[in-house]
């Protein structure tokens, strides 16, 4: 972006967030309605009437009768970095209000120092949280926000009718398993003339206000024993064999297993493949398109759903989702608690709850948090499912949009070949390092 257009786009930021700041201040001088109003800024409502917010309003609704305390739900920018950039605005403000933020689970690192520790509040609901999940929130020792709904999820999503039809009795649980399942169904497809069928699709490209790519490129090296990108003590771990490894196979995926065009995919583009044209066997993507999305696709009674496949060392999957947190300088902390409260028990009544699927559908070794998100998924006794691994924005903090950044432009390099994965992972360790001013990873030592 150059300068003059980055001006202005900063400028429309501090406009709005100057115009929200003025509103709540002048609420501020007038005598206090009753009953307390609270103010809360959904991240993820897109500003266009009808459309899907965090919290549903008959949720909101529901609150307000319960405890009389009304809620706010402000309209907020449509993409994901102008939320952040309107998020920050008006916390470096110090605005008393919103007091309740929508928080994504990759901007808890920036939003930290403005947001209270929920522990105190939150003691029991918090041990009782994925760990991994949980320390996605945690800063500086804070934990900043407690979960909303996290389904981002991702999970291996397969043709259950291809399977049968080829013997194989279960999906793949490792990459060996997807890579022979994949080539051998792509083959046999591919003789009955289906000459754009292929075995496995994926998002591979750099796509705007996604983080598709750098999720898959964890799951990868993590699953080989490569690390998390960065690690919780802030050492980075890229430049090392496992990640040199875990990089070659997916470059060795595209124009084989995957079509080549996959590098230029993005995640709906993955998704029509398989769901829409019917003609792939294997899809990388999310719990909630399978679960929602799917419910009206072509193929949607021929696809059954698994855990990421494992690499030598794990079998691991990346989560994403939305956490609410309450503003340090918010005049309503009490309320806010409140609500968040009322939230997790509904969250509790909506696990308990029973759910008859309106279509076919297959689970089979499902990611282990499923049972917190959709409970109808896991079956008792089953084992062999994936765990969660977090993308490491909690410790980057305000880089972690630099380092993901860096990330997938180095994958995306090796997935295209425009560079080796040896080289990428040098290249990517020493613009990491530049980009949190780490000495703890010098070029070159292959740390861990």
């Amino acid at each position: 972006m150059n300068n003059s257009r980055f001006a202005s786009h900063r400028f429309r930021h501090l406009g709005m967030a100057a115009i929200l700041l003025s509103a709540f201040l002048l609420s501020g001088c007038r005598k206090p309605a009753q009953p307390v109003t609270i103010t809360f800024f959904d991240s993820d409502f897109r500003g266009v009437p009808g459309d899907h917010r965090m919290i549903p309003d008959a949720d909101l609704q529901e609150f307000t009768r319960e405890t009389g305390i009304l809620v706010n739900d402000l309209p907020t920018p449509e993409d994901n970095g102008s939320k952040l950039n309107l998020t920050m605005d008006l916390l470096r403000s110090g605005a008393p209000s919103p007091d309740l933020y929508g928080v994504d689970m990759i901007w808890a690192g920036t939003m930290g120092e403005y947001l209270i520790d929920l522990q105190p509040y939150f003691a029991s609901e918090i041990s009782s949280q994925d760990r991994d999940f949980i320390e996605s929130y945690r800063v500086q020792g804070k934990v900043v926000a407690m979960p909303e709904q996290p389904l981002g999820v991702q999970v291996l999503v397969y043709r259950t009718d291809l399977l049968a039809k080829y013997g194989y009795k279960t999906p793949p649980r490792t990459w060996d398993e997807l890579e022979k399942m994949a080539a051998r169904i792509q083959a046999g497809e591919r003789a009955q003339r289906k000459k754009d069928f292929w075995g496995f699709v994926w998002a591979g490209a750099i796509a705007t206000d996604s983080e598709q790519l750098t999720m898959e490129g964890l799951e990868w090296q993590a699953a080989e024993g490569g690390g998390h990108i960065i690690e919780s003590d802030g050492k980075i771990s890229v430049n090392n064999a496992n990640v040199i490894r875990a990089w070659e196979r997916a470059a060795h995926w595209v124009g084989w297993i995957s079509p080549a065009s996959v590098v230029s995919y993005t995640a709906t583009d993955a998704e029509n493949k398989f769901w829409v044209s019917g003609e792939a066997a294997f899809l990388l993507s999310h719990a909630i398109v399978y679960e929602i999305f799917a419910e009206d696709k072509p193929f949607r009674d021929q696809a059954g759903v698994t855990s990421v496949p494992a690499g030598k060392r794990a079998r691991v999957a990346t989560i994403g989702g939305y956490a609410l947190g309450i503003s340090r300088f918010s005049a309503h902390r009490a309320e806010a608690v409140q609500l968040i409260q009322f939230l997790l028990r509904k969250q509790a009544e909506f696990r308990n709850s029973t759910r008859k699927p309106s279509r076919k559908v297959e689970y089979f070794e499902v990611p282990s948090v499923m049972r917190e998100i959709y409970p109808w998924w896991y079956k008792p006794g089953e084992s062999g499912g994936s765990e969660i691994v977090s993308r490491p924005s909690a410790v980057a903090g305000s880089n972690y949009e630099a380092v993901s950044k860096a990330y997938t432009n180095a994958l995306h390099s090796v997935l295209t070949r425009e560079s080796t994965a040896p080289a990428g992972v040098v290249a990517l360790e020493n613009e990491l390092v530049r980009i949190m001013g780490n000495d703890q990873a010098q070029p070159g030592t292959g740390s861990h």
